[in-house]
């Protein structure tokens, strides 16, 4: 597969969850949440998450945003079902090294779709969101997480 059908494929991937995002819905029997924003293009998001004997049972997002913000959260919806918080964490911070250009992207799955990114810093902000917003829910922090 040469770059220009693996960057349509991406483009694609992305696209599919920003039209049908998967696990976006109020999670009613949430035991962790936390809300996030993003001043920079006004993404606003709700993340709710299932968590029993530290593991993630069940996870869900509400919000707006734009496409790159709500494919990152539903990707990271699907990714962190069934994991253990250390697990989940390990993954942020391999979510969040792809994004910033620090990271390869291995061990990623479909999140390494998010590795084009490093050539728009303006749009790191936009995926890497509802990860804080994810690790502030896991720690019960409370206030709005904001990524400035």
């Amino acid at each position: 597969m040469n770059d220009i059908e693996l960057a349509d494929l991406y483009q694609e991937l992305i696209v599919d969850h920003n039209r049908r995002p998967r696990n976006f819905r109020r999670l009613g029997k949430a035991t962790h949440k936390a809300e996030g924003f993003n001043p920079l293009c006004g993404d606003k998001v709700k993340v709710y998450v299932d968590v029993e004997n530290d593991i993630v049972r069940d996870i869900s997002f509400e919000g707006e945003g734009c496409a790159i913000s709500k494919a990152s959260a539903s990707l990271m919806t699907e990714s962190v079902k069934g994991k253990s918080k250390v697990e989940v964490e390990q993954l942020s911070s391999r979510f969040r090294a792809l994004a910033t250009g620090t990271g390869n992207g291995a061990g990623l799955g479909k999140l390494a779709v998010f590795g084009g990114l490093r050539a728009f810093p303006a749009r790191v902000k936009c995926a890497t969101l509802v990860w804080h917003t994810l690790r502030a829910a896991l720690e019960h922090a409370s206030g709005v997480v904001r990524t400035e």
